[in-house]
């Protein structure tokens, strides 16, 4: 027995430092979408990141990926949906909101995944919602929304919103769409699952890609610009990826889930230190209604949900 619970602890231990590697990577995504803005055009980013993804993904587990493509054919038009809403939807306004907004806003405004993943599953899982509950996710959006106007509400009232938060508040509807999809049932591998929505997630832009090359807006980074590029494909992309889906089967999907928390902790963060960017009193607000809320729904929700 003492050496069952001696696994279990140091399993634990294990997937906790994966799933703060997972969140610290994907809190420099935010930063990175900052750096690199101007350098490269999002539609070029947004194809080289997810090409770069499955390359690092194949030469991994290349063998496991063709053995599973009998599944991944029956299930292509669930992989395509994946691929095109959370990766290819979620990265591409992303990497456009990094034009019009701050990292630290990004960063923010992805706290309230949790939020709308919870509302996602209520309506279309039917998972047990309680009234403090509730109030967690309106604490959570009011959070949101203090940071989309700036802490001004004359912003509000004119209606004055900056056009970055909207698409991130867009995009973070789509990856929470994207999380309540995992949950449906399949006979893909995790492996098999995220090669075959990254392979989605590329081709679904690759019209953009396109257009964008046509239209002559396509930009092509210099040296130092392929260091980001080359970071956005390594950490948030396919480290992040492998570390969570390894932290899934240490601890499961629930308790896992909530280290999503620490992205807008983790964002904010490198945003002062790395860019320099200022962190007004606003965005402490923001980031306390944001993480309070999450810890009420987290703290309340049901057993069965």
């Amino acid at each position: 027995m003492h050496k069952i619970v001696k696994l279990g602890f140091n399993e634990s231990i294990q997937a906790y430092c994966l799933l703060i590697l997972t969140t610290i990577c994907w809190g420099l995504n935010a930063v990175f979408a900052r750096m690199v803005a101007g350098d490269i055009s999002p539609m070029l980013l947004v194809s080289i990141r997810w090409l770069g993804t499955f390359f690092l993904l194949f030469m991994f587990a290349g063998r496991t990926i063709l053995e599973k493509l009998p599944h991944i054919r029956q299930q292509k038009g669930y992989t395509f949906l994946m691929g095109l809403v959370g990766l290819g939807g979620f990265g591409t306004l992303i990497y456009y909101s990094a034009y019009y907004t701050t990292a630290v806003n990004i960063g923010i405004i992805q706290g309230a995944m949790p939020a709308i993943v919870l509302v996602g599953s209520y309506c279309f899982l039917r998972t047990s919602v309680n009234f403090v509950q509730i109030l967690g996710v309106i604490v959570t959006v009011i959070g949101v929304g203090v940071v989309s106007i700036n802490g001004e509400l004359e912003n509000l009232f004119s209606l004055n919103l900056n056009i970055g938060d909207l698409m991130m508040l867009i995009a973070v509807l789509f990856y929470s769409a994207y999380t309540v999809g995992l949950r449906k049932k399949h006979n893909l591998s995790s492996t098999a699952l995220f090669a075959s929505v990254v392979v989605w997630a590329f081709i679904s832009t690759l019209p953009l890609t396109i257009y964008e090359f046509s239209s002559g807006k396509t930009i092509w980074p210099d040296g130092n610009v392929w260091i980001i590029v080359g970071l956005i494909v390594l950490l948030p992309s396919f480290l992040s990826q492998i570390c969570f889906i390894a932290s899934v089967k240490l601890i499961g999907p629930a308790r896992s889930g909530v280290f999503v928390n620490l992205v807008p902790i983790f964002a904010s963060f490198f945003a002062v230190q790395i860019l320099g960017e200022s962190f007004e009193i606003f965005h402490g607000v923001s980031l306390f209604l944001v993480l309070f809320g999450i810890y009420i729904f987290e703290k309340y929700k049901s057993h069965n949900a």
